[in-house]
């Protein structure tokens, strides 16, 4: 990844972990879970809406590292207005980008993933990568039905 690159992503990391969009509880939402990392103490709260298969917001509480709320604050954005199975999609690409191969993580970026791309660095530190996928995992499991989820 070129120095650029990785400065550009690196500050759009850091606006959403300073200044996070939808940090905020739903009344009432459709689905909610609790998320929490052991390893780091990492804790979210995922709200979604739903109006018949689609979210129609999505928002987040909790407390985390940068990697953890920006990536909480960037899928709040992305899966909004995405039927469940393709935010389910989204979550399948999204974990595929962070766990993928280093080497190859911003050739590898799939062009539908948009802004989660700056995320394609997380793979080269797999102790982040619980951090970044947190919020994805809680989503999940918001729109299974689970009330909780745990990176472990």
């Amino acid at each position: 990844m070129s120095m650029e690159l990785r400065d550009l992503y690196q500050e759009v990391i850091l606006d959403h972990a300073k200044k996070p969009r939808n940090f905020r509880a739903i009344d009432s939402p459709s689905a909610r879970a609790e998320g929490f990392n052991p390893l780091c103490g990492d804790r979210a709260t995922i709200f979604l809406s739903l109006e018949g298969d689609r979210i129609s917001d999505a928002a987040f509480k909790g407390a985390g590292c940068s990697i953890s709320t920006a990536s909480a604050s960037i899928m709040t954005e992305a899966i909004r207005g995405k039927t469940r199975s393709e935010a389910t999609a989204l979550f399948d690409r999204f974990h595929k980008l962070v766990t993928g191969d280093p080497t190859k993580a911003t050739e590898s970026a799939d062009p539908e993933l948009g802004k989660l791309a700056v995320f394609a660095g997380v793979c080269e530190f797999p102790a982040r990568v619980k951090c970044a996928s947190l919020a994805w995992h809680t989503m999940k499991a918001a729109l299974d039905g689970q009330g909780t989820v745990s990176t472990e």
